[in-house]
């Protein structure tokens, strides 16, 4: 809801556009790019818990601050950059220890299909937020301060995933033994990764996906109200559009024991296809019923994506790992999201898609090049010594 309710802040202010979208989308994944490096090393050094409760305090004051600025209709585009930052500073430190914290509570065995059921749940919000977001606020009047209270709403919600933390038994989580502090904890996680080829692969193709694919709250919003000419109403429908194919996809992904390489790939290229295909589509309804591929191909390139990470990570290296992985999908949006609404602002909405879709297939095929590459490497003997030893930490 607060996602739908702040890009619809955004372009109640006069004056402001698409490129002021995407840099208020930008500067919110911002510090997932910055910190979330760090961020892995102190999922991997605290309880993850106890830091959950903290980084969602944090989002929650966030949330809070943007609401009440919102609500009392003295909001300014600044405000908005400005509160988005320190939002992105809260989710740099959630992402890694939330993702992680996933198999701690279920195991390594039961990993695929607790990401697919944690996928469900997180689009099953999305299905309903989007679409009762965009009803909030057109009963509320549909001006600035009616997205201040929805995203006051949000402020509220924080409380009950805090309680619900606090309620779990520590005792029944698989959690590993927390990493020592020592000196290049941070470099260690990286020489890790560096030797693992399917996982490098991932990160190439999650980077092209993140950065220049996954914009969709700008994307829709530019659809919805440049090209189709329609208001906040319909321009939530089309989120929900879009989370009825994630949810559908998360379902079907709880469902696989195991994920191989050529489902990451051909999600990928489903993806991409399909952005360039949404780009063409003549009218509202149209691209509303067409959204749930789109939702469909993005969720299950992402869970597979997850999923295989943190089967294929040591335990010990696990927050480090997935802190990587959440920098690259997240944290390429800053980069991505401030062209992608450049493009839309000179060159029309449609080509935020095309150009999106376009940019996920080149990082298809550059993926597969750093997988063959990184493979040769370590099969030749002197680097396969290396490997191993980097494996351990050493």
């Amino acid at each position: 809801m607060q996602r739908v309710a702040q890009d619809w802040l955004v372009l109640s202010i006069p004056g402001n556009g698409g490129a002021q979208l995407g840099i208020t989308t930008g500067l919110q994944f911002l510090p997932i790019l910055l910190l979330s490096p760090y961020a892995g090393v102190v999922a991997d050094r605290f309880p993850k818990r106890r830091l959950l409760q903290i980084t969602q305090a944090m989002m929650a004051v966030a949330a809070l601050a943007l609401g009440v600025v919102a609500a009392l209709g003295a909001v300014h585009t600044w405000h908005v950059y400005a509160i988005a930052f320190a939002f992105g500073i809260g989710a740099a430190f959630d992402a890694p220890a939330r993702q992680s914290f996933v198999s701690e509570m279920v195991g390594t065995d039961d990993v695929t299909n607790a990401v697919g059921l944690n996928s469900a749940a997180f689009n099953t919000a999305r299905l309903i937020g989007p679409a009762l977001a965009g009803v909030l606020i057109g009963l509320l009047g549909g001006g600035m301060r009616a997205t201040g209270w929805v995203i006051l709403l949000n402020a509220v919600s924080y409380l009950a995933v805090i309680a619900q933390l606090e309620r779990m038994d520590a005792r029944a989580l698989h959690s590993p033994k927390p990493v020592g502090r020592r000196p290049g904890l941070l470099l260690e996680g990286m020489r890790y990764v560096a030797g693992q080829p399917k996982m490098l692969m991932i990160l190439v193709l999650v980077f092209f996906a993140g950065a220049f694919g996954m914009n969709f709250q700008m994307t829709s919003a530019l659809m919805a109200t440049e090209v189709f000419d329609k208001g906040a109403g319909e321009y939530g429908v089309l989120g929900s559009a879009l989370a009825i194919g994630s949810l559908s996809g998360a379902l079907l992904a709880a469902r696989r024991p195991r994920i191989r390489v050529r489902l990451l790939i051909a999600a990928a290229v489903a993806f991409g296809v399909a952005e360039i295909v949404a780009g063409l589509l003549p009218s509202y309804v149209s691209f509303m019923v067409f959204s749930p591929l789109i939702g469909f191909s993005t969720i299950t390139l992402l869970n597979s994506a997850n999923a295989t990470m943190q089967v294929e990570s040591d335990p010990a290296f696990r927050g480090r790992v997935m802190a990587l992985y959440m920098t690259i999908v997240m944290g390429g949006t800053p980069l991505g999201a401030p062209v992608i609404g450049w493009i839309g602002q000179q060159f029309g909405a449609r080509w935020t898609l095309e150009v999106g879709g376009i940019l996920v297939l080149v990082g298809v095929a550059l993926a597969l090049l750093v997988r063959a590459w990184v493979s040769r490497r370590i099969e030749r003997p002197e680097v396969a010594l290396e490997t191993a030893d980097l494996r351990f930490g050493t």
